[in-house]
C-alpha cells in the first residue's frame, strides 16, 4: 500500500467508526423517544349533553392541562356524527341516567383504551359506572391495530427500493417516471391483497385502499428517485434518512399523531408515512372522512418527486449537449 493512500484510508476508517454510532444513536432516539413519551396532547374529544350536566365532565377532563381539546355537542347523535367524520376520537355523553363513553378503536385502539382508563378511574372513585360504546370498531382480525401500525414500514421500504432501483438502472426522464408509476401501482395492489383480502386488516373499498397504498409508495419512491436525479447518491441517502428515521417513527400509525411528543406528530403528518397511515384509516374505516389533507400531502410529495426526476434528466441532457461540441473541437485544437 502506497504512502499516499494511507492517510485517505485512515480518514475513511475514522469516518466509519464515528458515523455508525451516530446513526445508531439517531435511530434509537427517533424510534424510542416517541414511544416512551406517549400521552394525549390536545387530543380532540367531544362532550355531549346539556351544559349544566356536562360541566363536571369538562372540568374533570381539563384537569389534565393540554391533554384534551374539548368539542361540545348538543346530544349523542351529534357526537356520533363527529366521531364518524373524524372530528374527534371519542365523546363523553352525559345523561340523567349517567355517563356514556363513545370511542372509535378504528381511529386508534391506543386512544380508545386511554379514554376508557381516563373515565373509569374517577367514576370508580365516585362509585359510578361508565358504559363504553365503540362507535367505529377496529377490524375483528386486528383489534389492537398491531398489523395496521406495522404496515407503514413495508410501504416506506418498498418506495425506497423502487426509487433506488430506478436510479441504479440508469433510468431517466419519462422512462423513470413510467417505472415509478408502474411499480407503485403494483405495490398498492399487492399490499391491498395481503392486508385486505388475506389478513382482513382493512375493511373499506378494495380499490380505494389499493390506490392509497400505491400513492403512499409513490410519494416515497418519487422523493428517492427525484433527489437522486438532482443530488446523486447523496439524494438517495437523504431520502432514506428522512423517511426511515423521521417519517416512520413520527407517523403515529401505531398510536395517533396527538399522542406523540412535541412537534413529532405534526412533522410525521407532513411526511408520506404519516400522511399515508392517516389517509388509509380514513378510506378503510371512515368512508373517506377527513381524507383531503393527507391525500393532498401525498400528492404533493409524488408530484414534486416525479418533477425532480424530469428536471434532473433535463439538466443532464443540457450538460451533455453543451459538452459535446467542446469535445468535438479538442482534436482540431490539439493538432
Amino acid at each position: 500500500m502506497s504512502a499516499a493512500r494511507t492517510p485517505a484510508m485512515a480518514r475513511r476508517l475514522i469516518a466509519v467508526v464515528a458515523l455508525v454510532p451516530l446513526v445508531a444513536a439517531l435511530a434509537l432516539w427517533a424510534f424510542a423517544w416517541p414511544a416512551a413519551r406517549i400521552a394525549p396532547r390536545d387530543l380532540p374529544l367531544g362532550v355531549a349533553g346539556p351544559p349544566a350536566a356536562t360541566a363536571q365532565a369538562e372540568q374533570r377532563l381539563t384537569e389534565r392541562e393540554g391533554a384534551f381539546e374539548i368539542h361540545r355537542y348538543a346530544d349523542e347523535a351529534a357526537a356520533r356524527d363527529a366521531i364518524a367524520d373524524r372530528e374527534v376520537y371519542g365523546a363523553v355523553v352525559v345523561t340523567q341516567r349517567g355517563s356514556r363513553l363513545l370511542t372509535a378503536s378504528a381511529a386508534s385502539p391506543t386512544v380508545a383504551q386511554l379514554l376508557r382508563q381516563a373515565m373509569a378511574e374517577p367514576a370508580a372513585a365516585e362509585g359510578a359506572h361508565v358504559t363504553t360504546v365503540d362507535v367505529v370498531a377496529a377490524p375483528a382480525d386486528d383489534p389492537r391495530g398491531a398489523a395496521f401500525g406495522a404496515s407503514a414500514l413495508p410501504l416506506t421500504l418498498a418506495g425506497l427500493a423502487a426509487g433506488a432501483v430506478v436510479t441504479l438502472l440508469g433510468l431517466r426522464g419519462l422512462p423513470a417516471v413510467a417505472a415509478l408509476l408502474g411499480a407503485s401501482a403494483l405495490v398498492g395492489v399487492a399490499a391491498a391483497a395481503i392486508a385486505h383480502s388475506w389478513l382482513g386488516v382493512l375493511t373499506g373499498h378494495w380499490w380505494a385502499e389499493a390506490g392509497v397504498l400505491g400513492l403512499a409508495s409513490l410519494a416515497v419512491a418519487g422523493a428517492a428517485a427525484g433527489l437522486a436525479a438532482l443530488l446523486g447518491r447523496a439524494g438517495t441517502g437523504l431520502t432514506a434518512v428522512l423517511m426511515m428515521l423521521l417519517g416512520n417513527p413520527f407517523s403515529g400509525a401505531s398510536s395517533a399523531p396527538e399522542l406523540l411528543p412535541g412537534p413529532a406528530g405534526v412533522i410525521g403528518q407532513w411526511l408520506p408515512p404519516g400522511a399515508g397511515a392517516s389517509l388509509l384509516r380514513s378510506v378503510s374505516y371512515f368512508d373517506g372522512a377527513a381524507a383531503a389533507g393527507p391525500a393532498l400531502t401525498l400528492a404533493w410529495w409524488a408530484a414534486l418527486g416525479l418533477g425532480a426526476v424530469l428536471l434532473g434528466a433535463a439538466l443532464k441532457s443540457r450538460t451533455a449537449a453543451t459538452a459535446a461540441p467542446v469535445a468535438g473541437r479538442e482534436p482540431a485544437l490539439t493538432g
